[in-house]
């Protein structure tokens, strides 16, 4: 199978194809033979995410945009990008000199405008903010990582979304210490103390403070949710289903992630070199 040349931005590196690779279910796993070189399926999928084009725009350099949006799918129920992304960020934070699990964590909400292919059944309207369509909230380290995401209507308060990803970050880390906003206070507290036996710990402003100012910790998920829609894809939502909304947050997430990783991989072989003894 001849392969594309690389030419686009979004198209992944040969360090980050090397960190992706093993990661994806066996070829052959969904029984016909394939057609076409999982690099350019996955390099497809991340156009999309990057560029924030509609499946069918993908340019005629790709597989068909049908082939690509099986394999999309297919790796979805096969919860390819959950297994991925984990194990990514734990290389990442070994990289950076932490430990792989971390212990603590920070919780956001990210309310975005709703295209026309989103449902009433799954939007709503955010008073505070005065959009109509979903709220995005997250789960990151300390690193700003990726750990969770639950997506659902926007007319769903903070306190009450932030139930179902803290259960799940309860159930797929041992961070049982999350810091989070004024947004969060109130009843959650009590309930992720008495239920998770996680500490939730509201970062408040300043009484003092006017205008904008970035407070401790708080800044770390922010900064992720510009990572995140950075991916123009992410800049509103388009997809029919919440859970799509989230395979989307978590494609950009391990691009990014593996996009770090890459970057340090050259100086990492170099120093090995230089150590490494004649034989």
């Amino acid at each position: 199978m001849a392969r594309r040349k690389r030419r686009y931005p979004s198209d992944t590196s040969d360090a980050q194809w090397v960190l992706i690779e093993p990661l994806l279910p066996a070829v052959g796993a969904g029984g016909r033979p394939e057609k076409h070189p999982r690099r350019d399926v996955v390099d497809a999928i991340l156009y999309v995410v990057r560029a924030g084009c509609a499946w069918r725009a993908l340019p005629a350099d790709f597989p068909p945009w049908q082939t690509v949006y099986w394999y999309f799918n297919r790796w979805e129920q096969q919860k390819v990008t959950e297994q991925i992304l984990p194990i990514v960020r734990r290389q990442l934070r070994a990289d950076e000199g932490r430990d792989p699990e971390p212990s603590a964590g920070i919780i956001d909400s990210q309310s975005v405008k709703g295209a026309d292919t989103v449902g009433q059944d799954s939007r709503g309207y955010d008073a505070g903010k005065k959009i109509n369509g979903r709220k995005r909230f997250i789960v990151t380290d300390t690193l700003g990582l990726l750990l969770t995401t639950m997506v659902c209507s926007a007319s769903v308060q903070d306190r009450d979304g932030a139930k179902s990803i803290l259960l799940d970050l309860y159930l797929r880390t041992r961070v049982r210490f999350v810091y989070a906003d004024a947004g969060f206070a109130g009843r959650l507290l009590e309930w992720a103390t008495t239920i998770l036996r996680t500490t939730v710990e509201v970062v408040r402003k300043p009484p003092e403070q006017r205008g904008f100012a970035v407070l401790p910790r708080r800044w770390v998920v922010e900064r992720s949710l510009a990572w995140l829609t950075a991916h123009r894809r992410l800049a509103r939502d388009y997809e029919r289903h919440p859970a799509v909304s989230e395979a989307m947050i978590r494609w950009a997430a391990i691009n990014t992630i593996t996009r770090r990783i890459a970057r340090g991989k050259p100086a990492v072989r170099q120093q090995k070199d230089v150590i490494t003894p004649a034989t």
